[in-house]
């Protein structure tokens, strides 16, 4: 009875006394040592209910870390499959589980036809080409077992696209003129205007030494003219009377007011002349032949009748002299004088020859460094493929990815000139045109991109390994548009267009 009372009055009074005086009953020491008996059972029990309940939470915060996950990219309504591939697949040069790894996985979508096996075929004309971007080629005769994908003849079949090319003015070939051969069923033209499809303009780095040095100037006539179609359609005939009127000397070498034996090396002539009058036949818009270019290469001023565009040819705002109209001869001629009695005016238009020309100019000239049949090509092949990305694989492509409230865009671009496509990609955090120009900038130089017109280019205008970047436009737009009026309307017209053009394409144009 002893024992059980004693046992009954361990209050928690009791609990807070002295290991000495508790155990300093004999009789209480017996349930103390069961006690600590079971004692490593007990704290096995509750370290292995710790580990249950640390791993339930683990699981729950795992679910929870999922479903937010889930619920990001499902805002764009993506399958959950596509969820696995971006979370699991792997890529070079991406993050990890990153939206660009993902897109660059997803958007890769196979074209059904490899141009390396299956060249763009062009009949009609027989030509090889050195080197092209895209496989391309020309045959003169008929295979039935080929079916062209263009031609220069009127197509047997209705799918086969029709080219007209051209280098003449539309002035005496008025079926050169884009609406009216639109009309007669041309697909595709190629004329000098640069609102054409594919450019077959005069100039040219290989044909033209634009960059040769300046010559003195011995010749005591102020001007050269080589004109020898004296019936032109324009008033290149009687500007020619008026400067002479206004007593400048001019060398005529041609068969309109010839006093000069024509004889000569046209080029070589040139660069013994102040001016040289670059008088073409018609004034026609981007219609600009050899007689200018040949006139830069003299280094001999060129005053000029012809294209009313002609200072989007010129390689300084300062480098020629224009007859607009037959009434500004005289204060052309005024200029003429000017510039022949005062070196440090007449050597600051040829200045370009010296520094260089514009950047606007090279950017023209540097189309040439690709010839026009190549680029023939790569029109009709990026018109095949865009035929092709109106189908359903295609139109699968998600373009874009979405997490919380950062949306990643997936963008093309390439080189004017290159046919293939690199990646980059935007963020709708810095969805800007000036962050557009540093991505493209960053992709090419990540590469060690060579400019196509690299090899082409006088040596003194090649530069180093730097990059300029001139112009960045939709893939598609004809140069005209593109060189000189095309521009977005800030950063948010640029957004609105990404926006709204799933995986959109852009050509750049580096100078």
């Amino acid at each position: 009875m002893s024992t059980s009372i004693s046992i009954q009055r361990l209050s928690r009074a009791d609990e807070s006394q002295s290991p000495t005086s508790i155990g300093s009953s004999p009789i209480s020491n017996v349930p103390n040592r069961k006690w600590r008996n079971w004692l490593p059972l007990f704290v096995a029990l509750v370290f292995i209910t710790e580990i249950s309940f640390l791993g339930k939470l683990d699981m729950a915060e795992e679910a929870n870390s999922w479903a937010d996950s889930f619920y990001q990219f499902t805002t764009s309504s993506w399958p959950i499959s596509k969820l696995a591939v971006d979370e699991t697949g792997s890529g070079q040069g991406f993050v990890p589980g990153s939206c660009e790894q993902w897109l660059d996985g997803e958007d890769d979508v196979a074209y059904s036809r490899d141009f390396s096996e299956e060249p763009i075929f062009v009949h009609g004309v027989e030509q090889t080409l050195k080197s092209c971007p895209v496989g391309c080629k020309y045959e003169f005769g008929t295979d039935p077992n080929k079916k062209p994908d263009a031609t220069f003849r009127p197509p047997e079949q209705n799918d086969t696209a029709r080219v007209l090319r051209s280098m003449e003015s539309t002035l005496y070939y008025p079926e050169n003129n884009l609406t009216l051969a639109r009309r007669r069923g041309y697909d595709v033209v190629m004329t000098t205007s640069l609102s054409s499809d594919v450019p077959v303009g005069y100039f040219s780095w290989a044909e033209y030494d634009i960059m040769a040095p300046v010559q003195p100037k011995t010749k005591n006539a102020l001007a050269a003219a080589f004109v020898s179609n004296c019936a032109a359609r324009n008033f290149r005939l009687q500007a020619l009377e008026a400067l002479e009127k206004a007593n400048i000397r001019i060398d005529s070498y041609g068969s309109c007011h010839h006093n000069k034996d024509g004889r000569v090396d046209k080029v070589e002539a040139l660069k013994r002349y102040k001016f040289s009058l670059a008088f073409e036949n018609s004034n026609e818009e981007d219609y600009v032949t050899e007689k200018f270019f040949q006139s830069l290469v003299a280094g001999s001023i060129p005053v000029v009748v012809g294209a009313p565009n002609i200072q989007d040819f010129a390689p300084s705002p300062t480098s020629l002299l224009h007859i607009k109209e037959l009434k500004d001869a005289e204060s052309v001629a005024k200029t003429m004088k000017y510039l022949a009695e005062n070196p440090i005016a007449y050597n600051e238009s040829l200045r370009w020859k010296f520094e260089g020309p514009s950047d606007a100019f090279k950017a023209l000239v540097d189309m040439a460094a690709v010839h026009s049949s190549c680029r023939l090509c790569i029109f009709l092949g990026t018109r095949i493929r865009e035929r092709e990305e109106r189908s359903p694989n295609f139109m699968k492509r998600p373009c874009k990815c979405t997490r919380g409230t950062e949306t990643v865009y997936h963008v093309y671009v390439r080189e004017r000139g290159r046919f293939e496509m690199d990646s980059i990609f935007l963020r709708s955090s810095n969805l800007s045109l000036q962050a557009f120009e540093s991505v493209v900038l960053a992709k090419f130089k990540s590469v060690k991109h060579i400019p196509v017109w690299k090899e082409e280019r006088p040596q003194v205008l090649r530069g180093g390994d730097e990059l300029k970047l001139y112009k960045l436009y939709p893939v598609g737009l004809t140069q005209r548009h593109a060189l000189y009026s095309f521009r977005f309307n800030g950063d948010t017209e640029f957004k609105n267009y990404i926006e709204s053009h799933p995986c959109a394409k852009f050509e750049v144009v580096f100078v």
